[in-house]
């Protein structure tokens, strides 16, 4: 009797815990990470209210013609400068290059930051920051743009870069105004409409 008991116990427990367990929201992988980070209270931007009824961030539709291939140009001898943000913090940046593609037949632009903080840190050394804005900003975006994680490894030997624009995502002013966020350069505005990424939030 005893140890039927306990195997009842250990199906009941079992059963909660898959019940707990619901499959991650999004399309993609990249999705799935990011609401999972939301998600999870010990990191997420989100304040207590939104975090309360967060069910994922609301994403453009996956669309594989915004994954370009851009000619990076290095910028010699950039100098530091202070890094304007939604705050009085202004971190020190470096240009790190020029960025030229082509999306949806229109020769684009952008200029890609290394954060000298970074440079300093083993664990972000190798990250550049590619903030920018485009013509849904502000209304199915978020106004202040938007960021792209880009590594100095993902540069191939004949210095091109894959760009996901599907895989962008808001700073976390988006969600949280307690947070110092970098302002997107005004050159780095597209003259275009990227829709991919990461939707505006919409606050409770």
């Amino acid at each position: 009797m005893k140890i039927l008991f306990l195997i009842v116990s250990l199906l009941l427990i079992l059963s909660c815990n898959s019940q707990d367990k619901r499959p991650l929201v999004g399309k993609t992988e990249y999705q799935q990470k990011l609401n999972a980070s939301y998600k999870d209270a010990s990191k997420s931007p989100l304040k207590k209210k939104d975090l309360k009824d967060f069910k994922g961030l609301d994403f453009f539709p996956v669309d594989s013609s915004f994954i370009v291939t851009a000619q990076l140009t290095k910028t010699e001898n950039a100098p530091t400068f202070k890094m304007a943000t939604t705050t009085d913090r202004q971190p020190l940046y470096k240009e790190y290059g020029v960025l030229n593609f082509t999306l949806k037949g229109k020769a684009l632009q952008l200029t890609i930051y290394q954060s000298q903080d970074d440079l300093r840190d083993e664990k972000y050394k190798d990250y550049l920051f590619l903030p920018f804005t485009d013509d849904t900003s502000g209304n199915e975006s978020y106004g202040g743009g938007r960021y792209m994680d880009v590594m100095t490894t993902d540069i191939n030997d004949n210095q091109t870069i894959t760009l996901n624009f599907n895989n962008t995502y808001n700073p976390y002013c988006a969600y949280n105004d307690k947070y110092s966020c970098p302002l997107t350069p005004r050159k780095n505005h597209l003259d275009i409409e990227i829709k991919a990424g990461v939707k505006a939030f919409t606050k409770h």
